[in-house]
């Protein structure tokens, strides 16, 4: 009886060690499925860079305002695009479904009133680089209520949203919009450009003001800022904020000091997740790594009093747009006399304005190699931006949108981070008619030939897609694998996060016998997330009989 009973409670005893084992088990997988979540990473961004005033129209009763009536040169005025058709367009999933997860947007603050003609015609700040007032959203692009919802309505979506910052320049003098202070602005000389001083001490064009960022002078407010802001009735409250950022951050109510906090407010106020950096070379260094400091504290104040709309623990971001900065130069720009690193205490990432060049004369494994080699090493804890199209580069990748396909193959599945301008996915026209300069690049949004270029679409949504829901495409480590047909891996690994993809470019279509053993275990079920196909690893090998040339194969476990 006694062995019996000893029997009962060895059994009670190991079942409830299994028991307890299996519920740690139990306990433990949560864990770790939480812990892998898959994580945000700046470095590996998919970023939609659009003009505000040309992308989405969705409220035409803010279309015309401050008496900006004069006729203009071809696409140098107000489109209509607005807040609100950007806020539309997250809501309805289009960047969702282009696997976007950050959106750059052009400057929103208050521009110029006035038109002025630098030679390429009768033009409107519709840009956005034009400030009359940092403190206030321009009326044709909307109200601080549609920047609250376009932001709450991204985050809800998971999608971050970068504002664009100018810190250098004021917009041009009009009749309408009269110099700013002499202790504010320099009316020139004009940058010359061939050394570090005629490139940041000066002005960029001849009607430009400069403002005086090197100055540590105290100033007053400019007389037309108070004068409009009395007439506004917000000229107590936004003094009581200035007072009040000063004596808290000790700066001298210097002219970029006011900038930075004007800057800052768009952080605290609508939470927003970074900053592209407009004219960087065109300022001194220690400007954005002041800027950077005013910025984080933004966040952090911006954290602690919305808890609940914190999205995940990564830092406010900074890009730069060092001009003709490539990654080549790793950290460090050169001005011919003098290096500069922009990097340094200040910047995540900078603009990569190498990387078309790249890309028109090098192999897939040439650039991807290179591109792998320098972010992690050189660029070791920071990244570059890449891009094929941009609103201010008149010779794009595929100005003649002849390789459409290739465009989206090349910037999604490069390292890095990746900058879809606005219609690269719809083929929209960059040789517009009439246009003078530039302007042939900022035509409104080509939503009515989305229907004719389905194909192309989807092509970018794929990719883009497989690109947001791996981090290791653009942050992982690059490993060739094969070169015919090429294929590659990307790995990447953060806390108990790992991430493994192989990807196969200018596949041949047929049926293809890959070896993928050096990366998903036997039995493994796997995906090719461009056809949607399952297969199953088998003697480390897939097979699949594919009828595209890419290959994105991810582990669905």
């Amino acid at each position: 009886m006694k062995k019996n009973i000893l029997l009962i409670a060895l059994s009670i005893l190991a079942f409830s060690c299994k028991t307890d084992k299996k519920a740690n088990q139990d306990i433990a997988e949560n864990i770790e499925k939480e812990d892998v979540k898959t994580p945000f990473v700046w470095d590996a961004a998919n970023v939609y860079f659009l003009l505000t005033d040309r992308f989405n129209n969705g409220d035409k009763a803010n279309d015309v305002n401050y008496g900006r009536t004069k006729e203009t040169a071809v696409l140098r005025g107000f489109e209509g695009g607005d807040l609100q058709g950007i806020t539309q367009k997250i809501e309805d999933g289009y960047f969702t479904n282009l696997g976007i997860n950050a959106i750059w947007m052009s400057p929103i603050v208050e521009q110029i009133h006035g038109a002025t003609d630098e030679g390429t015609g009768n033009t409107y700040g519709f840009h956005g680089y034009w400030t009359k007032d940092w403190t206030n959203i321009d009326a044709n692009l909307g109200t601080k209520e549609d920047l609250k919802n376009l932001v709450d309505a991204a985050h809800k979506k998971g999608i971050r949203v970068l504002l664009d910052a100018v810190i250098n320049h004021t917009g041009p003098v009009t009749e309408q919009d009269p110099v700013w202070p002499s202790d504010w602005v320099r009316t020139e000389p004009q940058c010359q450009y061939d050394n570090y001083e005629n490139t940041v001490t000066c002005t960029l064009v001849k009607n430009l003001p400069d403002i005086k960022t090197e100055s540590n002078e105290a100033v007053e407010l400019p007389p037309q800022l108070v004068e409009k802001w009395k007439a506004e009735g917000r000229y107590d409250e936004e003094v009581a904020e200035l007072d009040a950022f000063f004596q808290a951050t000790g700066h001298p109510r210097s002219p970029r000091f006011y900038i930075m906090k004007w800057l800052s407010d768009y952080i605290t106020d609508f939470g927003i997740d970074g900053y592209r950096v407009d004219t960087v070379k065109h300022t001194e260094a220690f400007v954005w790594q002041e800027f950077k400091d005013v910025c984080d504290n933004a966040f952090a104040e911006f954290k602690q009093h919305n808890p609940n709309k914190v999205i995940d623990d990564n830092a406010f971001y900074l890009v730069g747009e060092v001009y003709n900065y490539g990654i080549s130069a790793g950290t460090a720009f050169d001005f011919g006399d003098k290096k500069v690193n922009y990097f340094d205490d200040a910047f995540n990432s900078l603009i990569n304005f190498e990387f078309k060049w790249n890309a028109a004369q090098q192999t897939y494994e040439e650039q991807f190699k290179t591109y792998d080699s320098l972010v992690h090493t050189n660029l070791k804890g920071y990244s570059v931006l890449n891009y094929l199209t941009s609103h201010d580069d008149g010779q794009p990748f595929d100005k003649n949108r002849e390789k459409t396909y290739e465009t989206a193959t090349r910037l999604l599945l490069s390292p890095g981070a990746a900058q879809v301008y606005y219609g690269d996915e719809s083929a929209r026209d960059l040789t517009i008619e009439g246009t003078v300069g530039d302007a042939t690049l900022r035509s409104f949004m080509n939503w009515n030939e989305i229907a004719q270029q389905q194909d192309l679409l989807i092509h970018w949504q794929k990719l883009g897609q497989f690109r947001r829901n791996h981090p290791s495409v653009g942050a992982g480590k690059h490993n060739m694998i094969s070169v015919e047909p090429y294929l590659f891996n990307r790995s990447y690994t953060k806390g108990n996060f790992k991430d493994d993809v192989i990807i196969g470019i200018d596949i041949p279509k047929g049926k293809h016998t890959i070896d993928v053993s050096s990366v998903f275990n036997e039995a493994s079920k796997i995906k090719d997330f461009y056809s949607g196909e399952i297969l199953e690893v088998t003697n480390g090998k897939i097979t699949i009989d594919t009828e595209s040339n890419i290959l994105l194969l991810e582990n669905i476990k």
